[in-house]
């Protein structure tokens, strides 16, 4: 239930309005029991530790060697994580084993784990290089034999068909090219050299092309390509690769060739001219690879079964290390005091942690055996306690979009509570369609179901955003679900849901009855708006201006909750002048006008009246005393809107003259007296506490610079009344535009596509309607209305109270452990 990890069963209430209180500890621990104490205060979560070693670079402090000495297991158990990821193996869940672990066994162990491993690698790579430079080998030997093979038939033919020819000294193994001049002088015969080896497929036309170059075209190549690709020894990749044989005549041409073939990445290998010498070469080699193959699946087998010893206690392995590392990063912040053997930790926790704290100092000083246990006391400061919210899974989202614009001050009013509600609500007003609403909600369900599943998982920086906010996109649905039904619009169309409708054409003669000639024949319909306000008529109230004139409603009143909220915050922090010269004439301004517009608002919906609001407010400024004649709404009217003027416009001077001047009083009487000095002989301690904690209090009082920020401060909220009242249009607007679009997908693709009667065209039709909801009402429109919320709370609504200038209790907490080594 916390989101902290901390909070027991002794743990009070949940309160998300305020903060909880916090307060400064001090702990003096023995350093005999000081890990397994802070371990067991790592377990609770509850502490947020201060740096008192600030001064000190990492290198300095006391426990530099222990963290270094965790960083390395860490670099081991990432380099098994690597391997166990080649050879697919996952780490098995957590073994209830913890007693058993010990730092100092698991030190030689994964040592011992990482050596033999390494070995194993280093052997299985290097027969696996014998293993694929024997396959390119035998691959020459079956390729350039068949060359060969080719030549000496050809050689034979010849020498059966001019034996009559020649001499007697030549025979089959005269050479298989002879010099030019041999046609001239039989006498003179040059027997050639020859290199054969693989190289890349890709690479053949270029190697090619190169050795005739380089040798002015005094070699003869064949090529041939290998119908498989094959691995390469050098690289350890699958390569398409071809067989060559170059023949060439020289130690110079040989030399350039051999060049060549190093900067292709050639494989070269030898090759016998003898068939006979050929054959016994394939044969060999074929045993060899046999060997090999034996002995690498061998020790590819004692490899995986070593992996997946590693993978059962793995998880196991990276809690401890990660804890222990954890535990001597926070051991680090403490202050050591060598001469007492303890250390000293000073820190933020809830009070209501108090009773677990010191239960879980009593147990690690009983666990580790200590002569002393260790002293827990609180202290008093002045500093600003973090703030700290307990949440659950359902509002830790909401808590983390008010955290987005800032995390509150200590005890500040939290938005988080009002948030859960208000921000899905407005959402809905704005994409208000219980078709669209029903798509969100089924895959808000999708995600809460699988929550197991895809809380245990690393997704998408898209999708983890998507799923931690699937709650909140819940509410959003369903809002939007209620919204459309008032709104009576699935997906844009109206229907008659739970009556008729309450209109009917005048006569039979009514031909247009969506825009004219309607009147009330049966019961209001009971809930939502009648089906025919989908329209744009003068006789009739229309959803359009509905829209507009609730926005107008809702804005108003969130402003007015924002004021209240501040008020609550000055009473809480007994802060009196707040509440006299910045509650009270802010909402006297607010509800003087805007709060008025809402009241007219609702009185014109109320009576029917015809009165015309834009005129009615209009002329209250610019001529406040004319009569209202057929705009009046109530009786008195005109005295009244005088009267709210005149409070308008005391509230202006009001909220900016009193301040400044009762904060120089305040000032002038907390000082008088105090400029003495300290006494000989005081506690120098007490001294520095002194002025520690009236530090605020003694910083110079400028009466300009109050006046100033209180004139911005007025100017500001006079103004931003009317541009956020303005600003709250957007929920009529964006309600308009998402009904209009949607609007036009229905009727200008699926009932157009409907009206050719082809099964194509209507195939096609519904193709590009699915989409065009799915990609621009359901994800785009979806992605704006969330912002412009958004907006709506962190600007029109918070700015009235909240400061958000805190920060987040951050404790020291094995349960927010992240699940990635540094």
């Amino acid at each position: 239930m916390a989101e902290h990890g901390g909070g027991g069963g002794c743990c009070p209430p949940m309160d998300l309005f305020r903060s909880e209180p916090m307060h400064l500890i001090q702990v003096i621990i023995p350093i005999e029991s000081a890990r397994l104490t802070v371990s067991y205060l790592g377990d609770i979560g509850l502490i947020q530790f201060k740096d008192l070693n600030v001064e000190k670079s990492p290198f300095q402090r006391t426990y530099a060697g222990q963290i270094k000495r965790c960083a390395e297991l860490a670099r081991k158990l990432r380099f098994f994580k690597d391997q166990m990821s080649k050879a697919d193996i996952i780490p098995s869940g957590k073994l209830d084993t913890k007693a058993g672990l010990n730092l100092d066994d698991l030190e030689v162990n994964l040592g011992d784990l990482e050596a033999e491993l390494v070995e194993i690698n280093a052997n299985s790579e290097k027969l696996q290089r014998g293993y694929n430079e024997l396959v390119e080998y035998k691959l020459v030997l079956q390729k350039a034999g068949e060359f060969f093979k080719v030549a000496q038939s050809s050689a034979a033919e010849q020498h059966g068909e001019g034996s009559s020819h020649q001499g007697a000294e030549e025979s089959l193994e005269t050479p298989l090219l002879t010099d030019q001049e041999s046609t001239v002088d039989q006498g003179k015969q040059v027997k050639l050299g020859y290199i054969t080896g693989l190289v890349a497929k890709e690479k053949a036309m270029a190697f090619e092309r190169i050795l005739f170059r380089a040798t002015r075209g005094n070699v003869f190549l064949r090529q041939s390509s290998v119908d498989e690709a094959v691995t390469d020894p050098s690289s350890g990749e699958k390569v398409q690769k071809s067989v060559f044989v170059v023949f060439f005549s020289g130690e110079r041409a040989k030399s350039k060739i051999l060049k060549i073939c190093e900067a292709f990445g050639a494989n070269r290998y030898p090759f016998p001219e003898d068939l006979s010498k050929q054959t016994q070469m394939i044969t060999e080699v074929s045993g060899r690879l046999s060997e090999l193959k034996t002995t690498i699946d061998t020790g590819l087998v004692h490899r995986t079964n070593l992996l997946e010893t590693i993978a059962k206690q793995y998880e196991q392995w990276n809690d401890l290390v990660r804890k222990e590392k954890s535990i001597y990063h926070t051991l680090n912040m403490l202050s050591i005091d060598v001469t007492k053997k303890c250390l000293v930790a000073e820190g933020w926790s809830p009070i209501f942690a108090t009773q677990q704290i010191q239960e879980a100092l009593q147990q690690a000083t009983i666990d580790a055996k200590s002569q002393v246990g260790a002293i827990f006391q609180v202290l008093h400061t002045k500093e600003m306690p973090p703030t700290y919210f307990r949440t659950n899974k359902f509002t830790e989202s909401f808590q983390t979009i008010v955290d987005a614009y800032g995390v509150a001050r200590y005890q500040e009013a939290n938005p988080g509570v009002y948030t859960v509600v208000t921000f899905p609500f407005l959402f809905a007003v704005m994409f208000g369609d219980w078709g669209h609403g029903i798509c969100i909600l089924i895959a808000a369900l999708f995600l809460i179901f699988k929550e197991k599943k895809y809380s245990s998982q690393k997704l998408g920086d898209i999708m983890e955003m998507t799923f931690g906010g699937r709650y909140v996109i819940f509410l959003m649905a369903l809002f939007s679900i209620y919204t459309g039904l008032i709104y009576n619009e699935f997906f844009s169309v109206p229907f008659e849901l739970f009556s008729p409708s309450a209109y009917a054409c005048r006569d039979d003669a009514c031909s247009e009855a969506t825009t004219i000639g309607l009147i009330k024949v049966r019961d209001t319909y009971p809930f939502g708006v009648d089906p025919v306000w989908h329209g744009s008529r003068s006789e009739l109230p229309f959803l359009n201006s509905l829209k507009m004139k609730m926005s107008i409603l809702l804005g108003v009143a969130q402003m007015n909750l924002g004021i209240v909220l501040s008020f609550f915050n000055a009473i809480y922090f007994k802060n009196s002048v707040n509440v006299w010269f910045q509650f009270i004439p802010q909402m006297i301004f607010l509800n003087g006008l805007f709060g008025y517009l809402s009241l007219l608002i609702i009185l014109k919906w109320i009576t029917g009246s015809k009165a015309d609001l834009y005129h009615v407010m209009i002329y209250m400024f610019l001529s406040p005393t004319d009569d209202l004649a057929e705009n009046e709404l109530f009786p008195n009217q005109k005295t009244v809107q005088l009267v709210l003027l005149l409070l308008s416009l005391i509230a202006v001077p009001w909220m900016l003259l009193p301040k400044p001047f009762i904060l120089k009083a305040q000032h002038n009487r907390t000082h008088q007296g105090e400029s003495y000095v300290a006494l000989e002989g005081t506690d120098e301690s007490l001294v520095e506490g002194g002025h520690d904690g009236s530090h605020d209090h003694e910083e110079e009082f400028e009466f300009s610079e109050v006046f100033v920020h209180q004139l911005i401060h007025t100017i500001e909220f006079v103004l931003g009344a009317v541009s956020n009242t303005a600003s709250y249009l957007r929920l009529w607007a964006l309600s308009l535009a998402h009904s209009e679009l949607s609007t036009v997908f229905y009727e200008k693709v699926l009932l157009l596509a409907w009206g050719y009667n082809n099964v194509i065209i209507l195939g096609v039709g519904i193709i590009v309607f699915v989409f065009a909801t799915v990609g621009v009402l359901l994800v785009m429109e979806t992605l704006s209305a969330f912002l412009h919320a958004l907006r709506l709370h962190w600007v029109e609504f918070q700015n009235k109270f909240y400061e958000g200038d805190g920060y987040k209790f951050a404790p020291f907490s094995f349960a927010l452990l992240v699940n990635e080594d540094e």
